[in-house]
């Protein structure tokens, strides 16, 4: 795994050889020996089975870097993690103390427990509502429960034909708290014409655009390819009004 340290493969000697896949683990450290205590590792497991998508992904690694060096800005801070699957920057919100939701499809089932498993490992006690089946453009009623300060999203900008229903979801979940803030990040794709218009569409606005490799540590950052961008979006109270 780029930009991490591979472990032995886990969960192998218990799986049944017709549904056995090739499962791995990847270790994430942030700060160093100068931030004393707060530095730590999170431990991702992965599977390689195509279908569920059950990577870290540049995207990933790029905002969780960003949630660890904005740190005091997540502690006690409400977040939800948009398409979570290995969940590396909301399991890094957790860490650095914030209430964290983590969600993605309702119908994966597999991410769905994969993301619980990580929880446990990273020792971050999971409550039912930790984990979450959102289904982008779905209002079921656990839905409405959600005030978040901060939502975050990696790489969710990758199928045009969900971007509809991602910015729905973003612009629903930013009206519950006054300032609150989507951050996200993405490969740098065509496409932005129809997720300007989207936005447009959905009430919001990006108040800061930056180049995803211009915070990242070397050492992170030559383990990453890609054009990746990180955005920070929100209600724009003009349209609202």
């Amino acid at each position: 795994m780029e930009g991490s340290d591979e472990d032995e493969p886990v969960g192998a000697s218990s799986a049944s050889q017709s549904d056995q896949h090739m499962t791995t683990t990847s270790r994430h450290h942030f700060g160093n020996s100068r931030d004393f205590g707060d530095s730590f590792s999170i431990t991702i497991i992965e599977s390689m089975k195509e279908e569920y998508g059950l990577f870290v992904w540049p995207c990933s690694v790029v905002l969780a870097e960003y949630v660890w060096q904005q740190r005091s800005r997540f502690l006690g801070a409400s977040v939800v993690e948009l398409g979570a699957g290995t969940s590396l920057p909301g399991l890094v919100a957790a860490k650095v103390g914030s209430d964290v939701t983590l969600t993605d499809n309702a119908i994966r089932l597999e991410v769905l427990d994969n993301m619980r498993r990580v929880s446990d490992l990273n020792e971050l006690k999971c409550e039912l509502n930790e984990v979450l089946g959102l289904t982008w453009g779905l209002w079921d009623a656990a839905v409405f429960n959600l005030k978040p300060k901060i939502v975050l999203g990696a790489d969710v900008l990758y199928d045009a034909n969900a971007f509809d229903d991602l910015f729905a979801t973003v612009a629903f979940l930013l009206q519950s708290i006054p300032g609150s803030v989507f951050i996200t990040t993405y490969h740098n794709r065509s496409g932005h014409h129809l997720i300007e218009f989207l936005m447009v569409k959905w009430g919001l606005k990006c108040v800061k655009l930056l180049d995803g490799f211009s915070f990242m540590p070397s050492n992170k950052a030559s383990g990453l390819s890609g054009n990746i961008q990180l955005a920070e979006i929100v209600l724009n109270c003009e349209s609202v009004k």
